[in-house]
């Protein structure tokens, strides 16, 4: 069930409706129901599968908790892991490697393509499930007693299939909490949801037009052609997702719950660290704890500082999905990550003796910088291959000379897919949303915009809504594209 179709909003609109009519001590059953009914309009029958994760975590949990053996305790621990991940490997990667080999071996290799359906969100629901059982083996959380309860915590629709990733220590406690019909609660999440609204059907669902005619067919274009499907692709890709995560904390809002902020202005980051300070937070956070700091974190020396920065962010590029492309993303950003590190003191000492350390000019430089190598890193995950990747990346400053060239800007403007009308509405909504967001600073924009006069709250919501009554995409309801993670 998509957030941007009509199905959705009416079954939300159900939901709520009745979650305020009900006593408390029903509510987590009718929103447990909802969820299964939310997950299983995509596929009813893999709901088996989360409900699996969920009994498997469920009992760790509590039988790590009461044993009192370290080495029981860590043997609980490791089969959980095998069996959340196990799950996690057999649907989403046991293909990608026998693809693999079939293309090292060919005939000599016995197994053809494996048809394997990929789960929706398995991934999230994976990474949530398998922290809380690790946060309960660390001594950090108590095991939660209601299944029930643990299960809504698994499969609470609003962030079901694309995250925030939420921290059991976070998300549990508001499961038991009384939460009463709150009207400006209320208006406050609707205004989030219309905020994420405008991000994924204006700008995402449009941009993804003009950047699948180009890097569909990579090697029929050239220059400007490809810098500009790129940067759409960053533009896509954010909205998108952030915009996924602004709805789903629209929702939990209006029904009394807060999740986790997973997006922070990424694009104003001024480094490479602060953009994975500010993206996709619930998951950088994740790896944080789960992956880099057990790897040893920076506490034994440099080298292997970066060591672990490299590991943790193939994972990660693994994570997103099975292909080479992806793992080339990730190490892409761990490269990133060891430079920025070694090469700080030398650029801070460059700005101090140019006299540019912590002036607005410098900070502008590295936003633009920081944004440009943000955008070389996404040409591998959108590219449909290694080799469209290596393409596109060795064309993009094709003809660079003509780029001032009002008549080959106007054939890229209208030689991708869309109208020009289109291409100007999406570069307007586009400019809209990254004024507000300077704005706003690194605090998200639905936080800041609340705190402002009736004049600007009223003024901001106008323009939104005129955005996505006028320019939505409604025709064809886009599906989310972290749905595939």
């Amino acid at each position: 069930m998509l957030f941007n179709s009509f199905t959705f909003i009416v079954f939300f609109i159900t939901v709520s409706a009745l979650y305020f009519l009900l006593p408390h001590r029903v509510r987590w059953l009718l929103l447990l129901g909802a969820s299964c009914v939310f997950y299983m309009a995509w596929n009813p029958y893999l709901i088996v599968l989360i409900l699996f994760t969920i009994f498997i975590n469920y009992f760790s949990a509590i039988a790590i908790y009461n044993e009192r053996s370290r080495r029981r305790k860590k043997r609980i621990l490791v089969f959980s892991m095998l069996v959340d991940f196990g799950l996690l490997f057999i649907f989403k990667y046991l293909g990608f490697m026998n693809d693999t080999l079939l293309a090292l071996f060919g005939d000599n290799w016995p197994i053809e393509t494996l048809n394997i359906i990929l789960p929706m969100g398995i991934s999230f629901y994976t990474f949530q499930a398998a922290a809380y059982t690790i946060d309960v083996y660390r001594g950090d959380i108590k095991p939660e007693k209601h299944f029930g309860i643990f299960a809504l915590f698994v499969m609470f629709f609003p962030q079901l299939v694309a995250g925030p990733i939420e921290r059991s220590a976070n998300l549990l406690p508001q499961f038991r909490k009384r939460h009463s019909f709150d009207p400006q609660r209320i208006v406050s999440g609707i205004r989030i949801m219309l905020w994420g609204f405008f991000k994924k059907i204006v700008i995402a669902d449009r941009a993804a037009v003009a950047v699948n005619a180009v890097y569909n067919s990579a090697s029929e274009y050239r220059g400007l052609y490809l810098t500009a499907a790129t940067v759409l692709f960053a533009f896509q890709i954010y909205c998108d997702f952030s915009g996924y995560s602004d709805i789903a904390k629209g929702c939990a809002r209006v029904l009394g719950f807060d999740l986790m902020d997973n997006f922070k202005n990424p694009y104003l980051s001024k480094s490479i660290k602060e953009f994975w300070r500010r993206w996709h937070i619930s998951l950088s956070t994740w790896f944080m704890d789960y992956v880099y700091i057990p790897l040893g974190g920076n506490r034994e020396g440099e080298a292997k500082k970066y060591r672990n920065l490299i590991i943790t962010f193939l994972v990660s590029g693994l994570w997103h999905g099975a292909n080479w492309t992806f793992v080339l993303w990730g190490a892409v950003h761990g490269i990133y990550q060891v430079i920025g590190h070694i090469t700080a003191p030398v650029r801070n000492r460059m700005k101090k003796s140019l006299h540019l350390y912590g002036t607005g000019f410098s900070a502008f430089v590295s936003t633009i910088i920081t944004f440009g190598l943000v955008c070389i890193g996404w040409v591998f995950f959108r590219a449909n291959s290694a080799s469209d990747a290596l393409y596109v990346i060795s064309h993009m400053a094709d003809s660079i000379t003509g780029w001032a060239d009002r008549q080959y800007i106007y054939e890229v403007m209208t030689g991708m897919g869309l109208g020009l009308y289109e291409m100007l509405v999406l570069v307007c909504a586009i400019l809209f949303m990254a004024v507000t967001e300077i704005f706003c600073g690194s605090r998200p924009v639905y936080d800041v915009i609340e705190r402002k006069n009736m004049a600007v709250r009223l003024i901001f919501y106008i323009i939104t809504a005129v955005f996505i009554l006028s320019a939505g995409v409604f025709y064809e309801a886009g599906v989310f594209i972290y749905f595939q993670f």
